[in-house]
C-alpha cells in the first residue's frame, strides 16, 4: 500500500466550512452549526471554521472554543478567572446567583456581534497537496493541531483534519 499525500485525503474547501473575517461570531456560529463533513459515508461536525480575507488568501481559522470564549460577556472579562469560574457556583439556592440570566444573554448576543477576525487564531502550518502523511502527521504532532489546511499552487484547496489522517494510520496498521 502506497502512503496517501495531502491531496487525496483532505475535505475539498468547497465541502469545509469557511468565511470573511468581517463576518460576525454569531454568523460564525451558523455556520459552523449548518455544516457536516461526509467521508467514506461517516458524518462528523467540523471543529472550526477557515477565515479569509477579501482576496481569498487564508487569514486563520476559529475553533468552537474561541468562538465561545470570544462570546464572554464584557462585564465579567478582566475578572481573574476563579473568580469568573465560581461566580455561578450558589452553595445555597442555585437559582440565586450574582448574575442575573437576562442580563449574561444580553452580554453573550452583544458579543455575538464582534467580527470572527478578533478570535481567530493565526495560521501556524500547512501542508502542500503533493506533502505525504508522515508530514501531516509530524505537523499536526508536533504543534499540538488538529486541522491542517491543504495548499496547491500557493492557494487553500482543503484541510485534512487529525481524524482524517488518523483514519489513515489506521488502515495502514490494521
Amino acid at each position: 500500500m502506497e502512503m496517501r499525500r495531502a491531496g487525496e485525503i483532505m475535505i475539498p474547501l468547497d465541502e469545509y466550512p469557511h468565511i470573511p473575517y468581517w463576518f460576525t461570531l454569531r454568523q460564525a456560529t451558523a455556520e459552523l452549526e449548518k455544516s457536516e463533513v461526509v467521508i467514506e459515508g461517516r458524518t462528523s461536525l467540523p471543529r472550526a471554521v477557515l477565515i479569509f480575507d477579501e482576496k481569498y488568501q487564508l487569514m486563520g481559522m476559529a475553533r468552537r472554543r474561541d468562538i465561545m470564549r470570544g462570546l464572554e460577556p464584557e462585564f465579567l472579562m478582566g475578572r481573574p478567572i476563579e473568580t469568573r469560574k465560581t461566580i455561578f457556583d450558589v452553595k445555597v439556592d442555585p437559582n440565586l446567583s450574582e448574575l442575573s440570566y437576562d442580563k449574561l444573554l444580553t452580554g453573550i448576543r452583544k458579543q455575538a456581534e464582534r467580527p470572527i477576525g478578533e478570535v481567530m487564531r493565526p495560521i501556524v502550518a500547512t501542508v502542500d497537496s503533493e506533502d505525504h502523511l508522515i508530514k501531516i502527521i509530524y505537523e499536526m504532532v508536533d504543534r499540538g493541531l488538529s486541522i491542517l489546511p491543504v495548499l496547491k499552487e500557493g492557494k487553500v484547496v482543503g484541510v485534512v483534519r487529525s481524524v482524517d489522517a488518523f483514519r489513515e494510520i489506521a488502515e495502514i496498521l490494521l
